[in-house]
């Protein structure tokens, strides 16, 4: 019986360090995926920065005034035909 208990023993010894190198396996390739998954996270957030730095120089005043201005023929009305209107308040009905 002692030896049918030590085999027993040296089975479940051996499922166990079979369960353990598994899993530190499996932790290492988790680990490994994280890392990428972090590095392609911080390029998109670098792409971001740079397409709202692009948005920014797109739509600046002198550049629409310009496009405006050269490409739709637009201009400025005289005086007497500019009116102003007061902007709405938050809160306040007209």
């Amino acid at each position: 019986m002692t030896v049918r208990l030590a085999f027993m023993l040296f089975a479940v010894l051996l499922a166990c360090a079979f369960a353990l190198v598994t899993s530190q396996h499996k932790a290492r390739k988790l680990y490994v995926e994280l890392q990428k998954e972090q590095a392609a996270a911080k390029q998109l957030d670098d792409e971001w920065g740079q397409l709202q730095l692009e948005q920014g120089t797109w739509a600046t005043h002198g550049r629409i005034e310009r496009i405006a201005t050269r490409e739709l023929g637009m201009r400025l009305p005289p005086p007497g035909r500019v009116e102003v209107v007061p902007a709405a308040r938050p809160g306040v009905s007209p």
